[in-house]
């Protein structure tokens, strides 16, 4: 029951605190993070309503730890001093956050810590949204997708779970249950953007581009919302079905011009979470790929493209400093990626056959090939061809 400093959040856990407005900014902060909402300061208000709640502040820390480092460690010292005093609840969490934010954190272990607040409170969706971002970077769908399997029995029918639940399935090539999971997720909230993306990858993923431009482009007046991320990424999606369905090259660059560079604009607009969508569309329009990199190799080529070679040399030299100061394990599951940094300043500078010598033949940066090279001696690669040409003609042209 509430009383005696105990209130609940929107999942039904409870918080130690006193302040009705405290928990109201923490759902609100909830529900942004759920919705890819631009508004995910809003977690800073909890703390002006309580300053000592253990859940308010690792929250806190953890929404400020990329854009203000210094305050994000007062808010982590704030939780620990109040730590005795909070519900289990915000302990587990508490230890999960802390553990993901340390400097020597191990990923597995981070992600067991994860799925121990999920063990005790399944319903805590923002945790599973936390875990699964850590499995996208571990390159794990197969255990992103073991953990929304785990809460979902817990969270039928629950608003934001099926996007949740759709993309480690298409990360997994299950794209019949991808797709499902995705359409269920629009029946019960139209504007979840995480599930309109989820079905675009797999429209996309089907040569289907002129169904998914109609359908992302039908959506698109519900992304005024978004965090600039995932309105530019959304956008990136269009721009990159108008470029796979041979469309006009200018169809893209519209795209580009009015959707993601024009996020800049806006004086709440995250220039690191634009650049990543934008200069990544600018090295698939010139290198004609089907990847997303992470914004610090897409800044390679970028700098090492337009001319800046010392710029993008000196990036590329912090990079390798960054991965020299992580612990053994973390070094050997990057040694791929400082590869592909390497060779993509080779590409960035002209030296293409530098560049191919650094991957070799063999190189695979995200544990599978390109569809292309998949298809390759396969029986169904002609068909392919010849549908994905049919697409091409009759689509954008």
């Amino acid at each position: 029951m509430e009383g005696d400093g105990v209130k609940f959040v929107r999942w039904g856990y409870e918080v130690r605190t006193s302040s009705e407005p405290c928990i109201s900014a923490i759902n609100s902060y909830y529900h942004q993070v759920m919705s890819y909402g631009r508004d995910r300061c809003v977690i800073l208000d909890a703390l002006d309503h309580d300053n000592n709640c253990v859940l308010a502040n690792i929250l806190a820390a953890h929404f400020l730890l990329s854009v203000d480092p210094f305050r994000a460690s007062s808010c982590l010292l704030s939780a620990k001093l109040h730590l005795e005093n909070a519900t289990f609840y915000e302990k587990l969490v508490f230890e999960s956050i802390n553990y993901l934010i340390s400097e020597e954190r191990d990923d597995d272990v981070a992600l067991q810590l994860h799925s121990k607040v999920l063990k005790e409170f399944p319903k805590d969706l923002v945790t599973l949204k936390r875990a699964q971002i850590l499995c996208f970077y571990m390159g794990r769908p197969d255990l992103s997708f073991s953990l929304v399997n785990q809460v979902l029995p817990q969270n039928e029918g629950e608003n934001y779970l099926y996007g949740m639940l759709a993309f480690p399935l298409l990360e997994l090539g299950k794209m019949r249950d991808a797709e499902e999971a995705a359409k269920r997720g629009l029946n019960i909230n139209e504007e979840d953007s995480w599930s309109q993306h989820a079905l675009c990858h797999v429209l996309q993923y089907e040569c289907r581009f002129k169904e998914a431009v109609n359908f992302m482009e039908k959506c698109s007046p519900s992304w005024s919302s978004l965090s600039s991320f995932m309105l530019t990424h959304n956008w990136w999606h269009v721009a990159l079905c108008y470029l796979e369905g041979s469309a006009p090259n200018q169809r893209v660059l519209e795209v580009y011009d009015n959707h993601i560079w024009k996020e800049l604009d806006k004086t709440d607009a995250h220039g690191a979470e634009v650049y990543l969508n934008a200069v990544g569309l600018l090295l698939r329009l010139y290198a004609n790929w089907y990847l997303e990199w992470h914004l610090d190799v897409l800044t390679v080529w970028a700098l090492a493209k337009s001319g800046k070679f010392s710029e993008a040399a000196d990036l590329l030299k912090g990079l390798k400093e960054r991965v020299s100061r992580m612990n053994i394990k973390k070094q050997q599951s990057m040694q791929r990626a400082m590869r592909l940094a390497e060779a993509v300043y080779a590409y960035g500078t002209g030296n293409d056959k530098h560049g191919v010598e650094l991957l070799g033949p063999d190189f695979d940066a995200m544990d599978y090939k390109e569809r292309a090279y998949k298809l390759a001696n396969r029986p169904e690669a002609e068909h392919a061809k010849a549908k994905a040409k049919a697409l091409e003609e009759s689509y954008f042209n």
